[in-house]
């Protein structure tokens, strides 16, 4: 047993809130939500002790009432930047220093913050910055988050008390010394729990970190920071700044104490910072590591012996929950001739009851999508479907950014499987559908294999057990995460590890050890007890 080595409580899954009518869940985020809505917040940038105003500002507004500010933020210069890496270097010794169950109880706070008195703040603010309705946010910005911060606690006891084995004259060990640096996080939009963990899971091994949010996360992201204050994070060991990404980054990476970069973004991004970083490399002090989850183009196929009721639920759970905007949501699917008749019909019948508009009426399923950008983006899909012969819009297919950023819960029929938008992520409630006939179960699985550079997640539905076995086998490289008879998305931290691979990233599986694993770098202690005095071995006589 290592000095200072305690044992921790086993995590356990936060559960996830319902929100019904009436219940008091429901009235504290809706008074959190509108007291938010209603007070406009100014977020400086936060490095080493201080909260800098620089004075250059830009609004925030919520995606659904994008007319409507709910507060500014400010923007760094190069010089707060080079200061954030400063301030976060000055504080790595004593925070590497720092016995690891001391930095486990800091973060273990801030999952009881979260699960208690800020539990209706981060709701709110993911539903007012994201759009998000309440199911979503609560998933995410309160479960996942605190699973997230509960598991890595437990992970990194695991990893610390992995020990070689020792003998009678000889004592083994392994320090997991942080990165020599400082860590630098860039985060999404999308998930106010990973905007959370991936500078948090880094911090918690003992790494500084510089982090980056998104511009259009920045109102939830300042609860996290709000919470990991009052949970004890020391100054300079997280610090935030906002602003140009491409000066940010440049700024990062030309600096020799660069150790390693979490990220979560899109693909291009991360292959120039890839190729940037390779750039640079004989500047660094040691090699950095480089964690990465980007894009996806995932999958459903329906086997003929498929559920009908299933696939279809599945099916709009797994496209549209937060308007398709999760790296894991389904965009292209594959149904077998024999059950289109009845899928086509039960998921006109689903798709008519969808509600859309303001996540603050909770019988809305689907709000707007994140700003203006993607909207148009998704509008020119839309409308090149409606033209393109070898496609048509079977259901959805309006918009309206008039007040939000609104695009309907959209499926397009094909009939050419290398379709643009069955091979393009759209990142969004674009679902494009593509017929295959029965016998050709196993040339459809090779097609799924081969249509996307991308290999995040994918699901297959069948009630034949030799189909799923298949299916399993052959979409073996295309999807990091594989799913039976379940939509693509949701993966549960400590459940199903979260990654994939191709152009979708390093699949270093957010939600197990194996992330944290990547900001250690280990030291092999080995003590010997009586130390030979003499070079002679026996064979020399």
């Amino acid at each position: 047993m290592l000095k200072g080595f305690f044992h921790v409580p086993k995590a356990v899954n936060e559960p996830v809130k319902s929100y019904a009518p009436n219940s008091p869940e429901k009235t504290a985020v809706l008074a959190a939500y509108k007291e938010m809505w209603n007070t406009k917040i100014d977020v400086p940038l936060y490095i080493g002790s201080e909260e800098i105003r620089t004075g250059n500002t830009r609004n925030m507004s919520a995606p659904h009432d994008h007319k409507h500010i709910v507060g500014t933020y400010h923007l760094a210069e190069k010089s707060h930047v080079e200061k954030a890496i400063s301030d976060a270097l000055e504080s790595r010794t004593a925070w590497a220093a720092m016995p690891w169950e001391q930095r486990a109880a800091i973060f273990l706070k801030a999952a009881e913050l979260i699960a208690g008195p800020y539990r209706a703040k981060i709701n709110a603010a993911t539903m007012i910055a994201q759009s998000k309705t309440i199911h979503q946010a609560e998933i995410d910005a309160s479960c996942e988050l605190i699973d997230f911060l509960r598991f890595n606690v437990q992970f990194m006891t695991q990893i610390y008390s992995d020990q070689p084995s020792s003998d009678s004259s000889v004592w083994n060990r392994v320090e997991y010394r942080p990165l020599e640096g400082f860590v630098y996080a860039i985060t999404p939009f999308n998930f106010t729990a990973i905007a959370a963990n991936l500078p948090a899971s880094a911090a918690m091994m003992g790494n500084v970190v510089v982090w980056k949010p998104s511009d259009s996360q920045v109102f939830s992201a300042k609860i996290i920071i709000d919470v990991f204050k009052e949970a004890g994070v020391p100054d300079g060991v997280i610090n935030v700044v906002f602003g140009d990404p491409v000066m940010i980054s440049d700024t990062i990476f030309e600096h020799p104490s660069f150790a390693g970069i979490h990220y979560t973004g899109s693909t291009f991004v991360f292959k120039e910072i890839w190729k940037k970083i390779g750039t640079n490399i004989h500047k660094y002090n040691t090699y950095p590591r480089i964690v990465g989850e980007t894009g996806g183009k995932d999958f459903i196929i329906a086997h003929p012996s498929a559920n009908v009721k299933q696939v279809v639920a599945n099916s709009i759970r797994g496209a549209f929950e937060f308007q398709g905007q999760k790296c894991s949501a389904a965009s292209r699917a594959y149904y077998p001739k024999s059950l289109w008749p009845a899928i086509k019909e039960e998921m006109a019948k689903e798709m008519a009851t969808i509600k859309m508009g303001s996540p603050e009426d909770f019988s809305n399923f689907f709000t707007a999508v994140i700003h203006e950008g993607s909207f148009d983006k998704l509008a020119k899909y839309i409308d090149q479907a409606k033209s393109d012969a070898d496609a048509e819009i079977l259901f959805g297919g309006n918009y309206d950014k008039s007040k939000g950023y609104f695009v309907e819960p959209t499926v397009i029929l094909t009939t050419n499987p290398h379709y643009v938008t069955i091979e393009t992520e759209l990142f969004g409630p674009v679902l494009t559908v593509y017929i295959y006939d029965d016998a050709n179960w196993k040339e459809t699985l090779k097609l799924v294999d081969q249509t996307s550079e991308y290999a995040l997640t994918g699901a297959v539905f069948s009630q034949d057990r030799h189909a799923i076995t298949e299916a399993t086998q052959a979409l073996e490289n295309c999807a990091g995460n594989f799913y039976v008879n379940d939509k693509p998305t949701g993966a549960v931290v400590g459940m199903q590890p979260f990654g994939g691979a191709r152009a979708s990233g390093t699949n270093d599986k957010a939600g197990s050890a194996q992330n944290l694993l990547r900001w250690v770098s280990p030291r092999t202690i080995k003590e010997t007890f009586v130390t030979p005095e003499n070079y002679r071995y026996p064979f020399l006589g």
